[in-house]
């Protein structure tokens, strides 16, 4: 039911919004799906392109029922790509090709990374196949652009020692509502290194999605595939403290679902636990590099050491695809040269090799730590 509701409200939006050009109703069949329109006559004028962009986020939300993140990601991209266009006068029509082409490059001459500037060329793509299928253009001008070329870095990830200091309780403070907030935080970062999730996940996580007697944790991932990650006896300790005397007291009487919550009554978001974990970085000395994924690379590169088989590493990442768990034994297989050198007779290595510095580290070279 939900389902028809929901087709039958984008098939309204994309009538008022991205056909009121054309002077006809849009054909729908009788299943609920919009029919394919005729090719559009020389006569006829395309949708402005707020309007198309506008029609297609309401096609990525409603019929393609993507994540509310991705669509903010498209969001941002084409609203981007939309100024853009404004200062070049094209933004009343398609824009063509070599528009698309000159954008990328102001992209590239505004420093962005190769990453970057492929999910922008992403975008861009999804949104030209849209128009595409809806007879708005007749051909596809980001379909001979290729991806930008960049190389597969090794993941960054901290050392046992790093880990037990991010993690550790802090000393007790005079005021009650940061002592909270610590204990909130102590448990987010056990939780994210006994379970490796993302810190989306993390942040949305529900009070109900945690089975302490079982020690699982019912995640709700990316395309809404929910999966159950074990979860240690560290974690749910730091969890059961948090809950003993925290939560209520972030609260303040109010009522919230959500697991970690602020004083506001509202689940912490992704910027605020990315700065409370910066803060718990600096004290373990490490000024650079530390973000929540460096934590879910730092679970899955000590599971792989333990012992750890692939598969179930890849279960309990959420990942759609081995090949991407796979870089992680890459990381492990670049620490055999670090074992060779330290403990072979043989190694070619000298006494006055300086100690690698503190900070996440990325294979067998460590990355940006303490200055």
């Amino acid at each position: 039911m939900f389902q028809t509701v929901s087709r039958l409200l984008y098939h309204w939006l994309q009538v008022m919004r991205f056909f009121p050009f054309e002077g006809r109703a849009a054909e729908v069949s009788p299943s609920g799906h919009l029919m394919k329109k005729a090719p559009r006559t020389a006569s006829e004028s395309p949708a402005p392109l707020p309007a198309m962009i506008r029609a297609y986020l309401d096609f990525c939300r409603i019929e393609k029922g993507l994540a509310a993140l991705t669509v903010d990601a498209y969001t941002r991209d084409l609203k981007q790509f939309h100024l853009w266009c404004t200062g070049q006068g094209t933004a009343a029509e398609v824009p063509s090709g070599e528009h698309v082409r000159r954008y990328l490059d102001s992209l590239y001459d505004s420093g962005l990374a190769g990453r970057s500037i492929g999910r922008h060329l992403v975008s861009l793509r999804n949104f030209y196949r849209f128009l595409l299928a809806e007879n708005q253009i007749t051909h596809d001008p980001t379909a001979l652009i290729p991806l930008p070329r960049h190389g597969m870095g090794l993941p960054k990830y901290l050392n046992r020692q790093q880990v037990e200091t991010i993690t550790a309780p802090v000393a007790a403070a005079v005021d009650g509502a940061f002592q909270h907030q610590q204990l909130r935080d102590q448990a987010m970062c056990e939780l994210l290194y006994a379970s490796g999730l993302r810190v989306s996940e993390l942040c949305r996580l529900e009070t109900a999605d945690l089975n302490a007697e079982l020690g699982v944790l019912r995640v709700l991932g990316k395309g809404n595939k929910q999966r159950m990650v074990p979860v240690g006896k560290e974690a749910l300790a730091a969890i059961a403290e948090y809950l003993r005397t925290a939560r209520a007291p972030l609260l303040k009487s109010r009522v919230s679902k959500y697991l970690f919550v602020t004083s506001r009554g509202g689940p912490l978001t992704r910027q605020g636990f990315w700065k409370a974990l910066g803060l718990r970085g600096r004290r373990a000395g490490i000024f650079e590099g530390l973000s929540p994924h460096v934590l879910r690379h730092t679970f899955a590169t000590h599971l792989l050491e333990g012992g750890a088989d692939l598969r179930s590493v890849q279960t309990m990442l959420g990942h759609a695809d081995i090949s991407t768990t796979q870089i992680y034994t890459h990381v492990a297989r670049s620490r055999l040269r670090q074992v060779v050198d330290q403990h072979h007779p043989r190694a070619q290595r000298t006494s006055a090799q300086p100690a690698p510095p503190a900070g996440p580290q990325s294979g067998p070279e460590p990355a940006k730590g303490s200055p």
